[in-house]
């Protein structure tokens, strides 16, 4: 039988601590299946002053109905503040319920209070109360040992559960909490019982590493627990405010691009192509642009193929639509010394991480071939000269440093053409 669910969606204002109804959002489940959502603004919101779309290219301010079948009926602004897989995972969790007894109505009304973005979401058309206040550092260790008992299924004391929010509605299948210190809102990233290298220690010199080439990251620290690292990076869709916290619009690279995630729907994953919406989105298009082109060269020169565009995203400032700091970057050790793809295609070649290819479609991204060609080979020299020392300082240990060698400044990184392909006769 088809059945229909709606969910109320707020808005916090920009610059203010007040949050307001602003849509309402209905998806209707086919008994084939399909997912056909539909969005519309609420008259009282159009007429507010300082009201803001959520997607100025898909989510027009307007009296409207907007139609979706992608996404599970769901607008990728919303998708965006939805869970993802760790959140998910949090949810099934607390809810003892499977996967299959979750639709996305569910995920929307159960997820944290820590929503990416500005979004908020409740069944009533007044935003509900705030749930509890936000996880502390002095929390780490409890929420590390939830983390761990979620991951196998291993059942918690309530009073533990009550105490934390062990959830987070940003993106990945690694477990993770938002926290509340030193003024700032943070995403801690804890280990999981998947890692053969000390992830979290790793991920905080690539940050540094990538800092050192010139991208523009959130800097990060290191929370040090008795037997394991916390990574803590600054949550960049806050702001510290009198009284509470500013919320910043933020949508991924998958809702810049207008795509699916599934792997039938990936045609739009490509870097050209976020660098052609880009010079629409960005009050900053060739400085954005630029700084595109360099994270791809730097996920490039040391294999971080995890790129794919939930993992690129822009921030609503004041003045508009930005590039957010650089998030997600880890070597991923490979075994082909022949060709390194990136998850987004990267020029003409397609996904090949390679000098030819990062050259092919310099244009698109505000440089010319050859400045284009000095930026690669500034960072690739970087990480050539300094990765080891970078990794040491940081506290990677000699082993992990070995285990990673391989991802950083492959030898395919530097073909200067396309390899002939190989014909077995």
């Amino acid at each position: 039988m088809t059945s229909e669910r709606e969910v109320y969606i707020y808005i916090q204002l920009p610059g203010t601590l007040e949050t307001v109804p602003a849509a309402l959002l209905r998806v209707l489940t086919l008994d084939d299946g399909t997912h056909v959502g539909r969005f519309r603004y609420g008259d009282r919101y159009l007429e507010r002053r300082g009201a803001v779309e959520l997607d100025p290219f898909h989510l027009p301010l307007g009296n409207r109905v907007y139609e979706f079948t992608t996404l599970r009926g769901l607008p990728g602004a919303i998708r965006d503040a939805s869970p993802d897989a760790w959140g998910r995972r949090v949810i099934q969790y607390l809810l003892q319920r499977p996967e299959a007894a979750l639709d996305e109505i569910d995920y929307l009304l159960h997820g944290p209070q820590d929503a990416a973005g500005d979004l908020s979401f409740g069944l009533k058309i007044q935003p509900p109360a705030v749930k509890r206040q936000y996880n502390r550092t002095q929390q780490l260790q409890d929420l590390v040992t939830v983390a761990r008992a979620i991951e196998v299924g291993q059942a918690l004391p309530q009073v533990l559960l009550e105490q934390i929010d062990p959830g987070t509605s940003l993106g990945g299948a690694r477990p993770k909490a938002t926290l509340d210190d030193d003024g700032k809102l943070w995403l801690g990233k804890f280990p999981s019982k998947h890692d053969v290298f000390n992830m979290q220690r790793v991920e905080f010199a690539t940050l540094q590493l990538a800092h050192q080439c010139g991208l523009d990251v959130a800097p990060p620290r290191l929370e040090r627990l008795a037997d394991y690292d916390v990574l803590m990076v600054p949550r960049f869709d806050r702001q510290r405010s009198e009284g509470g916290y500013l919320r910043f619009g933020m949508v991924s690279g998958l809702t810049v691009l207008n795509a699916a995630d599934s792997y039938t729907d990936r045609g739009r994953w490509s870097y050209p192509l976020l660098a052609d919406n880009l010079a629409r989105w960005s009050v900053k298009p060739d400085h954005d642009c630029q700084e595109l082109f360099r994270r791809m060269v730097f996920n490039a020169a040391v294999t971080n193929n995890d790129d794919h565009p939930r993992n690129h995203a822009l921030i609503r400032r004041d003045r508009g639509w930005q590039l957010a700091p650089a998030y997600d970057l880890v070597p991923v050790p490979a075994l082909s010394l022949e060709k390194r793809n990136l998850a987004l295609e990267v020029g003409k070649f397609g996904h090949a991480g390679s000098i030819y290819n990062l050259l092919s479609e310099a244009p698109r991204f505000r440089f010319s071939p050859e400045s284009a060609r000095i930026e690669i080979d500034r960072i690739a020299g970087l990480i050539n000269a300094n990765w080891r020392r970078v990794f040491h300082d940081a506290g990677v240990s000699q082993k992990d440093i070995d285990y990673i060698a391989s991802a950083m400044a492959p030898e395919s990184f530097f073909l200067e053409a396309q390899p002939e392909p190989i014909v077995i006769i």
